[in-house]
């Protein structure tokens, strides 16, 4: 596979991956994915934290029920509220609402409940995912898990407690100041300290953890794809707000 693995790193710093790739299964996939953040790591990069996939939406259960890939978060691309991207540098860009958690402690370990999950976190802020689509010809689940679901980089606002009412919260998506999507979370996604446990429990299969600061995001309540520059806002209620302006 490590032809595989040098196609994809190519790939993810040009932002395309055009070669046609093997089948792959998505513990297989996930492994690949390791040896290439091993190597954005080698190459000077540091791990800021990691995403829990297909918690949301219609793509919940995508790659099968309570499948639950993770992909990694350089810490480079992690971004405060209000920053500035420009659209050229990532392509085929998209932008997903989500919450993001901060870990209070280093953990690495099986057997994680959601319980346990919310004593290993600190706070939570109002976030967006930056994706940025490379694969130009189809792929295999493996390959989709192997190229980092598609994570380029996520933004994050004022942290609060993570005491709150997950369940009733509504989130808007806004570009330019016009609401483009609301979507109440109620049936929409995973309960997020779950897929913390999860997030966990998996990294454990594969010799790895998570470390104090790091940051979780766990699922998208909107998502869209930018196109053109614009000023794009999430609306959380009571959790706050988080602005991206893309030029």
């Amino acid at each position: 596979m490590t032809l595989v693995v040098d196609e994809i790193w190519q790939g993810l710093k040009a932002g395309e991956i055009a070669a046609s790739l093997p089948d792959t299964t998505v513990d297989d996939g996930q492994q690949l994915q390791l040896q290439i953040l091993d190597k954005w790591l080698a190459a000077g990069e540091q791990l800021g934290g990691y995403k829990i996939g297909l918690t949301s939406g219609t793509s919940r259960d995508m790659f099968g029920p309570g499948i639950r890939p993770f992909g990694y978060i350089l810490k480079s691309r992690i971004l405060k509220s209000g920053s500035t991207v420009p659209l050229h540098t990532i392509g085929k860009m998209g932008v997903e609402n989500e919450l993001v958690f901060r870990v209070a402690e280093d953990v690495q370990r099986t057997g994680v409940t959601a319980a346990d999950a919310k004593n290993l976190v600190d706070g939570v802020a109002p976030g967006f995912e930056i994706n940025q689509v490379r694969l130009t010809t189809p792929a295999s689940q493996g390959i989709r898990v192997a190229e980092n679901l598609t994570q380029w980089g996520i933004v994050f606002g004022d942290f609060v407690s993570i005491d709150q009412d997950y369940e009733q919260l509504s989130v808007t998506l806004s570009r330019d100041g016009e609401d483009l999507q609301t979507v109440a979370a109620a049936g929409h996604i995973d309960d997020h300290f779950a897929s913390i446990a999860t997030l966990i429990n998996r990294l454990h299969q594969f010799d790895r953890g998570l470390s104090r600061g790091d940051l979780l995001i766990t699922g998208a309540y909107t998502r869209a794809s930018v196109l053109d520059p614009g000023l794009w806002q999430g609306d959380f209620g009571v959790l706050g707000q988080v602005k991206l302006e893309v030029t």
